[in-house]
């Protein structure tokens, strides 16, 4: 029993003389062991996307494998994290150890990505940590956050190479939309981290427990601080009352800033340098297409999407408001000269139309409200009349019909030439010819889908004569002056249709009514008083010798045909046409 309690009392740290020895911080950090931390997401990165990106394609060669990757001594390890010229304090402990092991084995090639990613987004991390007055080697916390990557997003949603969530990015007045992700730009998003840091230390006094915090958020870091009991300030102190993945996080921060300056040591190559990339910003106040800029300035796109992550679709919102566009330093000037040509290519590929209404093509020019309700009441009437034959109803304006005719591509000519020249769009010339890039050659032939205009003559009418005899542009004629004497003639086109389904015999016996004649009034027109009559404009002019000349003065005679001459005319015409 005396044994149990001795042990008891030494294990607590109490003296022969009955006074409490609190254990040193310093031993809490060197001998703090965990087997339920839980590593950053950025180990699962997957090196072969890294491998893809623009940079280390182009620019750089990653550090290669020399195979020596033994790894070094606690001791070593201890005392090499101890030079290191930091304001932040890295301790050793088995932590640590277990996350420096697992980036020089099973993490040796996506060090060496990041390696070289870090060659480009280095120095923009250190600019604008020394604006801030931030310690340096929170350059690396992108390391454990994004594996250097500005397109990562974690399960939780954050984004970017600092991992910030929406709310957290919208609270420091980042832009997160459908277009634009202000999180995944390199540069703005490295600002805010800066001043987001800054601000944590201002609260805790206390890097680490800063650090912990820009993970787990203030809340769970306060929680932990009253829980762990008052005058415990220190990481490692409330350690055990964080998030199991906090608790992880301050260690491999450490791990990351011991393997990005101690590489070599372990058998990396250094990344090098095989062609320098500097680059600048310019405004940008108008809405365009990185397809408009790689083809004018001769840019590939991917590097411009790799300068500019922030924006998700390819598109510069820049009629909403400026945004900048980050470009090789050389190419700035050629945009602002060029910028009328950008906006000009392919224009009709990226417009986005601000007015449309219902039912009308982009060509077709909108009625005025009581023109199209006339229009609508027409349309209705004659379909109540054809219901029960289902006969086709004959218009005396022409009608379109689709066809599809070949192209051959001259020399110099351009998808916008050709799609102007049929009137047709680009896109659908694309899409018609499964074209994937805008451009084509001399001698490409390409299929065109137009509509034609054909006579009402090559179409195919049953009982069209006596179905309708106000046509939709007579009809618009008549609603201009008058639309009660417009909706009295659609009545009677009407009562026409009713009267087509009695006997054919009994219209044979009819005596043929006789021409008329009318005598024209002030303000009246041909679609006017075509109208009055039952008649079409069509009929007048013929009658009247006019052509297609709508022209009439006030006091002129003219000849009415009689419905039935007008029609049998019409069909006697046809029939000879066929």
């Amino acid at each position: 029993m005396k044994k149990s309690i001795l042990a008891t009392l030494l294990a607590l740290g109490i003296s022969a003389f009955g006074t409490i020895s609190a254990r040193s911080i310093l031993d809490i950090k060197q001998s703090i062991t965990d087997d339920n931390i839980i590593a950053p997401e950025s180990f699962e990165t997957q090196t072969r996307l890294l491998e893809e990106n623009f940079y280390i394609k182009n620019y750089v060669v990653p550090g290669s494998d020399l195979g020596d990757n033994k790894n070094a001594t606690p001791a070593d390890y201890e005392q090499r994290l101890k030079v290191l010229p930091t304001e932040i304090e890295l301790p050793y402990n088995s932590l640590v150890g277990n996350f420096i092991n697992m980036y020089l084995n099973k993490k040796r090639t996506l060090v060496a990505d990041m390696l070289a990613l870090h060659s480009y987004y280095g120095p923009i991390f250190v600019e604008e940590l020394i604006k801030e007055g931030m310690p340096t080697e929170l350059q690396y916390l992108p390391v454990i956050e994004s594996a250097i990557n500005p397109n990562a997003i974690s399960r939780a949603g954050a984004a970017g190479l600092w991992q910030f969530m929406p709310a957290t990015a919208k609270g420091l007045g980042m832009e997160v939309n459908s277009l634009v992700d202000e999180r995944r730009d390199p540069r703005l998003s490295s600002r805010n981290a800066a001043r987001y840091l800054k601000q944590l230390h201002e609260i805790y006094n206390d890097w680490s427990l800063a650090i912990a915090a820009y993970n787990c958020g203030p809340g769970n870091v306060n929680k932990a601080l009253r829980r762990a009991g008052e005058g415990k300030k220190d990481f490692w102190e409330i350690y055990e009352f964080l998030p199991a993945e906090t608790r992880g996080y301050v260690p491999v921060f450490i791990a990351a800033n011991y393997v990005m300056n101690y590489y070599g040591n372990h058998g990396i190559s250094p990344t090098i340098i095989k062609r320098h990339l500097t680059t600048d910003t310019v405004v940008v106040n108008k809405y365009v297409h990185f397809n408009q800029i790689a083809a004018v300035l001769n840019i590939p796109v991917d590097e411009i999407r790799m300068l500019n992550p922030q924006y998700l679709k390819d598109v510069i919102p820049g009629d909403y408001r400026p945004y900048t566009l980050t470009l090789p330093t050389q190419q700035c000037l050629s945009y602002v000269m060029s910028e009328k040509n950008i906006l000009a290519y392919d224009s009709e590929l990226y417009t986005r139309r601000s007015h449309v209404e219902p039912g009308l093509t982009s060509t077709e020019p909108a009625l005025p409200v009581g023109d199209n309700g006339m229009a609508n009441l027409a349309s209705a009437s004659l379909q109540t009349v054809n219901a029960d034959t289902n006969n086709e109803i004959a218009q005396t304006q022409q009608v379109e019909r689709m066809t599809v005719k070949t192209h051959v591509v001259t020399r110099g000519e351009s998808l916008r030439d050709i799609a102007r020249q049929y009137g047709v769009s680009a896109t659908d010339i694309k899409r018609w010819n499964k074209l994937r890039r805008g451009k084509v050659k001399e001698g490409d032939e390409l299929k065109i889908e137009v509509f034609e205009r054909v006579s009402p003559d090559n179409v195919k009418v049953v009982a069209a004569s006596e179905v309708a005899q106000v046509s939709p542009q007579e009809l618009r004629e008549a609603v201009k002056n008058d639309p009660q004497t417009a909706a009295a003639a659609t009545s009677r086109a009407s009562s026409s249709a009713t009267k087509a389904k009695a006997p054919a015999k009994a219209a044979t016996k009819a005596a043929a009514p006789k021409t008329t004649t009318h005598k024209v009034k002030k303000g009246e027109t041909l679609g006017k008083i075509a109208a009055k009559y039952g008649t079409t404009v069509a009929a007048i002019q013929s009658a009247n010798g006019l052509g297609k000349s709508t022209n009439i003065r006030m006091g002129q005679n003219l000849k009415i045909p009689a419905k039935k001459a007008a029609a049998k005319k019409t069909t006697t015409r046809k029939k000879r046409r066929r």
